[in-house]
């Protein structure tokens, strides 16, 4: 094997390392850093008393089905931020969940909005929320950097799948790292919608 391909076997498991340890988790605790104010529960979820909260960044673009979309415009409700992709095994199994809650909270100051993160194309999306019942929108991020608008010491997105909860005044109020049911998805939204 010659040098430049040894160089380039190299390269490219370095990548597929970088990539897997980056592109989909199943949770964990850690994230954050520095003084974040978030209180660390179970599983990987952590919340932040409302008077602690910080605001999220500006979260638009175009949806998958290329209509423009502002998470701003929803202020006043609680918004279920999900960060997916159709290639992520933990995406596919809890979409469902999401599926089945945003219809329960439908009308019910609950608005549901997905990022799609590294498809390399809206198709595969699509059909991957088609086939799961998926009625809500998803931004179209294929790079990521809607995910990367989150700074340091926020609870923020930290790989795919991850689940953040806004309040009515579109401050970050919970984060999941982790593949969630149904139950835990509702258990997160609750005390928000309630103002805790």
């Amino acid at each position: 094997m010659s040098t430049r391909s040894r160089a380039a076997l190299l390269g490219a498991v370095a990548a597929a390392a970088a990539l897997t340890l980056s592109a989909c988790g199943n949770g964990g605790t850690s994230g954050g850093g520095g003084n974040t104010n978030f209180v660390t529960g179970n599983g990987g979820i952590a919340t932040v008393a409302a008077g602690k909260r910080t605001a999220a960044p500006d979260l638009s673009g175009k949806t998958l089905d290329g209509k423009p979309l502002n998470v701003a415009d929803f202020k006043g409700q609680v918004v279920v931020l999900n960060f997916w992709g159709s290639w992520c095994g933990p995406c596919r199994a809890e979409a469902g969940a999401f599926a089945k809650v945003a219809k329960a909270y439908d009308g019910k100051g609950v608005q549901f909005v997905g990022v799609n993160t590294r498809d390399a194309n809206t198709t595969q999306a699509i059909a991957f929320e088609k086939e799961r019942g998926v009625g809500y929108p998803s931004l179209y991020d294929p790079t990521g950097r809607l995910m990367l608008r989150f700074g340091k010491g926020t609870l923020n997105p930290q790989f795919v799948p991850s689940t953040l909860i806004l309040d009515q005044h579109g401050r970050i109020a919970a984060r999941a790292l982790e593949q969630l049911d149904a139950t835990t998805l509702t258990d997160m939204i609750k005390p928000v919608l309630a103002g805790k």
